[in-house]
């Protein structure tokens, strides 16, 4: 069966720009299944908005939002600011060093659990040296509380941590699922030690993966194989955040507020011009009356190719 699931995951193919075929929506809240769609090439943006002291940002409309490609404005087509169920994956670090830990990360993680859309799809991959589902067999996504809390549990910390493994597995899996947002947290107190992945192999797939990471780092100041620098840059791609904690009580809350940024983030869609350079920067900026000052988070750059008969775009 695992063989089974695996061929299935090797099977998905992912892209950072997701294209549909629909009629456009207008700009009003939609409701909780609803779907950004055009009939046209589309860029879609996950965007998250903080204040400046941190707190997220809720209730804005498209007019408050600006979208630049390479410099220049772009029109907004598309726009979602409600609650969307996503498709969810928790990467949990079960190598030995994890032991001690492990109760801590695992109450967070199901903290994030109840703060989260009760109609995400969710999964579970627990790594050490190889990658393990930690669902049934027979269920690659789930959104029952205690099946998935069962999932975490599944583990056994022990040997060394195959990371890269574990994120290229998850993203995989996440382009499985039937959400258009799609979503991998990883949490991990040490650096990569044993994948067959390469870090090249991991951004090569986050750049064709529609998926936001949050990385979260609770790592020991001795620990040789610490690399904050790879969580760090995994989030910043991928339009997520990367928490690196010095105090292990610090996750539970990070976890809730995880869960938080996931169901307050917009989704932004533009039609970019056919002509230009292959990779395109993007800088979106919010403004509002209400809020002196806003924090946008959303990825910054994508690579568009042409592809045999279809045309299809990549993030960067």
């Amino acid at each position: 069966m695992h063989e089974y699931r695996e061929r299935i995951v090797m099977w998905s193919c992912s892209v950072l720009i997701v294209f549909a075929l629909s009629t456009a929506g207008a700009a009003q809240t939609p409701p909780r299944d609803y779907k950004i769609s055009t009939t046209t090439r589309l860029v879609l943006l996950d965007v998250g908005v903080r204040q400046s002291s941190g707190g997220f940002v809720s209730g804005l409309t498209k007019d408050n939002f600006h979208v630049f490609e390479d410099g220049k404005p772009q029109v907004i087509t598309q726009f979602a600011d409600a609650d969307i169920p996503v498709t969810v994956g928790i990467a949990v670090d079960e190598s030995g060093s994890m032991r001690t830990k492990r109760p801590e990360v695992i109450t967070a993680a199901m903290g994030f659990l109840s703060a989260s859309n009760p109609q995400d799809e969710m999964f579970v991959l627990n790594f050490n040296e190889k990658v393990s589902h930690g669902l049934p067999d027979t269920v690659l996504f789930s959104d029952n509380y205690i099946q998935l809390r069962q999932a975490l549990w599944s583990g056994a910390p022990e040997g060394r941590t195959a990371l890269y493994d574990a994120i290229v597995t998850g993203l995989k899996q996440l382009e499985m699922g039937r959400k258009d947002k799609k979503t991998l947290i990883v949490i991990s107190d040490g650096g990569d030690n044993v994948s067959t992945a390469t870090l090249k192999d991991v951004m090569n797939m986050v750049l064709k993966s529609v998926a936001t990471i949050y990385t979260i780092g609770i790592y020991s100041e001795d620990d040789p194989d610490k690399n904050p620098v790879v969580l760090k840059r995994l989030a910043s791609v991928s339009g997520g955040e990367f928490y690196q904690l010095p105090k292990l009580e610090e996750i539970v809350p990070v976890c809730q507020k995880i869960a938080k940024d996931i169901r307050t983030r917009y989704t932004i869609g533009y039609v970019p011009s056919e002509s230009g350079k292959p990779i395109r920067h993007i800088k979106v900026t919010a403004s509002s009356p209400d809020h002196p000052k806003l924090i946008v988070n959303t990825r910054t750059s994508y690579k568009m190719e042409e592809e045999t008969a279809d045309r299809s775009i990549e993030n960067k």
